[in-house]
């Protein structure tokens, strides 16, 4: 079991994109105020922390992951003394609250970058990464932007590229300058000590990239897949712009900050390269935790999919709790990728009793506990880059972006009294938390259920899982701790399955959709699956 100050350690953190969680002024964009109004939602479902999505001023190039001040609120979504109330009502009602950091990259607007940009010889000249161009007036290497083409603009006055990993409007910070580090740094600091409880941290694996700019390799063809082939940047390994193993030094100087304070957590995306994970994160000195997007991409809903992240990836990493999350505010939303399309609540009942019943710290997107699909959006609607490059083959991220639906006879969904920013679907409004609440069938209910599940259970919270062998679609695997030992299985498949149960199997503690007992075995229904005691 974890000490108070390791209190993330099999935590449910539920997060927050802010500008679709609640508005309240009726402008259309979720706000500060909106998300303290729902608090309770969020603290009756049984989360532990929350994580906030960027509210920083910015220009929304990006939506917010373009910061142009990282030490004020949006003027959209309040102030600083909004944020001091959330920050209190947090804590009152016995939850933690993290923020997301992105000191990868700032806005173009943001007055470093404002700064860096008008001479080589001023006082921030090098808090950005600038190259010279070639001879031929042509781009300094091939490192290639994750939003499509060159990772460099032109800036004439400098006569010199900027790098940008995103956006051209995201040019990246150079972390190579310790002035640049400590600035961040500093920034950390001044968040901490409004109260937060700590960060979730933006591309994490891209704070360094290689001095000397040297060429990405080419992913060799045989490992190439329809994911790759997709994004032409995906075509390259991504190991000098990021994800080097100097990065390691910089994770050091966040967890570094983090001790100066008591109880606080950092964890980190890592979007790339997932067998860096162990280098950035775990331990004492390191990140305290991470996450990959090994089940974020996946498609499949297969069960290697989980033997094969935490058998091949995890299991020789011993000083690392791990994250696991299923969704987030990049991602297509689970029920429409593995297969429920505009919506099936087995399915994400299914998904979210998995995720509870994995090893790791939880970390639920906001929609998810009412088993949301991804939102199909016309193009007159898409506010996204991603999908602004790639409309109609692929429609970006604000699918899973769509404001939150409280209310299912309200206008706005009881999102907003005004127009939302993105468009709120009726198969979103049917599913509207206030019709899920007075239903002990929904999607809602059993999420409230399984979290307090976990709560109530050791093994689930904090125990060792070893992965069980299995035929077809059944995914079986025990959790143990504490003298407590369960045996997790469940059918993915929409087809019934059997699994011959372990000697020893007790009662059953939880069971989802058809499940049945007939002696050494159970028979699964489909999408069904059951928690025993072992």
């Amino acid at each position: 079991m974890g000490s108070k100050a390791e209190w993330w350690k099999g935590a449910v953190v539920y997060q927050i994109y802010p500008r679709s969680f609640r508005d309240t002024n009726g402008d259309g964009i979720g706000d500060l105020k909106g998300i303290e109004e729902k608090l309770d939602h969020v603290a009756g479902l049984g989360a532990d922390a929350i994580w906030l999505s960027p509210f920083y001023p910015s220009p929304n190039k990006d939506f917010g992951y373009d910061v142009s001040d990282y030490c004020d609120v949006a003027p959209e979504m309040g102030t600083l003394a909004d944020f001091d109330r959330l920050v209190k009502e947090t804590h009152k009602r016995g939850m933690k609250l993290i923020v997301d950091q992105v000191l990868a990259h700032t806005s173009e607007q943001h007055q470093w970058f404002q700064e860096s940009q008008l001479s080589a010889d001023n006082a921030k000249s090098d808090w950005y990464v600038w190259a010279d161009a070639k001879e031929d007036g042509t781009v300094p290497n091939n490192w290639l932007s994750a939003f499509g083409g060159p990772a460099w603009s032109w800036n004439p006055v400098r006569r010199q590229y900027y790098h940008h990993k995103f956006l051209k409007s995201q040019p990246k910070l150079n972390f190579h300058n310790e002035e640049v580090v400590d600035a961040c740094m500093n920034v950390l600091r001044f968040w901490l000590d409004r109260g937060v409880d700590g960060f979730r941290l933006d591309v994490a694996n891209a704070y360094l990239h290689d001095a000397r700019l040297t060429d990405n390799p080419p992913l060799p063809m045989e490992k190439r897949t329809f994911m790759d082939w997709a994004h032409a940047p995906r075509l390259q390994q991504h190991i000098h712009d990021a994800n080097m193993p100097e990065n390691e030094w910089a994770m050091k100087r966040v967890r570094a900050v983090m001790e100066e304070y008591d109880e606080r957590l950092a964890f980190g995306e890592f979007s790339e390269r997932q067998e860096m994970l162990g280098l950035y994160a775990g331990g004492l000195e390191r990140l305290h935790t991470g996450y990959t997007f090994h089940f974020l991409e996946d498609w499949s809903f297969e069960p290697p999919v989980f033997r094969e992240y935490y058998e091949d990836l995890l299991a020789p990493l011993a000083d690392l709790f791990p994250c696991v999350t299923f969704s987030n505010h990049d991602i297509v939303r689970p029920v429409t990728r593995w297969g429920g399309g505009q919506g099936d609540d087995a399915l994400a009942k299914l998904a979210l009793t998995i995720l509870v019943a994995l090893k790791g710290t939880v970390l639920m997107y906001q929609g998810e506990e009412l088993g949301l699909p991804e939102v199909d959006l016309d193009r007159k609607d898409i506010k996204d880059p991603v999908g602004d490059l790639y409309f109609p083959w692929v429609k970006g991220r604000d699918g899973c972006r769509t404001p939150m639906p409280w209310e299912s006879g309200a206008e706005g969904a009881g999102f907003t009294t005004g127009t939302p920013w993105l468009p709120i679907p009726d198969y979103h409004k049917v599913r509207a938390a206030d019709v899920q609440a007075g239903d002990m069938n929904s999607v809602l209910a059993h999420a409230r259920q399984i979290v307090a599940l976990r709560k109530a259970h050791p093994a689930l919270k904090f125990g060792d899982i070893r992965f069980l062998d299995t035929e077809g679609k059944v995914l079986a695997f025990t959790r143990e701790a504490e003298g407590e030992k369960l045996l997790c299985v469940f059918n993915l498949g929409a087809e019934a399955a059997r699994y011959a149960l372990l000697d020893g199997a007790g009662e059953t503690v939880f069971a989802l959709g058809e499940v049945k007992r007939e002696g050494e075995a159970l028979s699964l229904g489909s999408r069904s699956g059951a928690i025993l005691k072992a």
